[in-house]
């Protein structure tokens, strides 16, 4: 039901065919055997248009369908970490971390505490504060470290950092990175 006393009237093409009383448009659809839709009912006066009702709806659908098929899906990938992690099974976990982040997925890091480790979860926060420094570059901390009787938790949100286009970065305390540091490429 239209409550305006005028409506800007248009035709099936978006043509405008004036400015009109509503009973005249909805007497001009009906003569033409399509509905009067309004369009733009904020607008002044309100934008109204002559077309088939269920061709509007099914369009409208199909365009939000649209929409969500073309949304990037965030998803949380975990990674989890013990205390004592060794050097390779940390370089081989913050690679994919790394990924996980420029691929701009949320990556949720799990330090599990068991045994006498739950005593020390100091031990926890150090690697997680290790892993934080080494993704600074790529993501940061979403909320608050959460700490649980058996383990020590923190989401990474990923950063935008440059576009397709930004070279990847060497994972920190990876066999790559150990085995150049320190040299130049001028040196052997």
């Amino acid at each position: 039901m239209i409550h305006a006393k005028e409506i800007r009237v248009l035709d099936h093409d978006k043509n405008l065919l004036g400015i009109l009383a509503p009973a005249d448009a909805l007497a001009m659809a009906r003569q033409r055997g399509l509905d009067l839709v309004e369009i733009a009912p904020l607008a002044t006066p309100p934008v109204c248009r002559i077309m088939d009702y269920g061709k509007f709806l099914y369009e409208l659908h199909k365009r939000d369908h649209e929409a969500k098929r073309h949304q990037k899906q965030v998803h949380i990938k975990e990674i989890k970490f013990r205390p004592k992690i060794s050097v390779h099974d940390y370089a081989f976990k913050m690679k994919h971390v790394l990924r996980f982040l420029e691929e701009g997925d949320k990556v949720k890091i799990t330090i599990m505490l068991r045994g006498r480790e739950r005593s020390r979860p100091e031990l926890g926060f150090q690697v997680l504060e290790r892993i934080l420094e080494n993704t600074k570059e790529h993501g940061r901390q979403d909320g608050q470290t959460r700490k649980q009787d058996w383990a020590v938790s923190a989401l990474l949100v990923p950063v935008k950092v440059g576009g397709k286009d930004a070279k990847a970065k060497v994972a920190p305390g990876s066999p790559e990175e150990v085995q150049g540091h320190g040299q130049k490429e001028g040196d052997a």
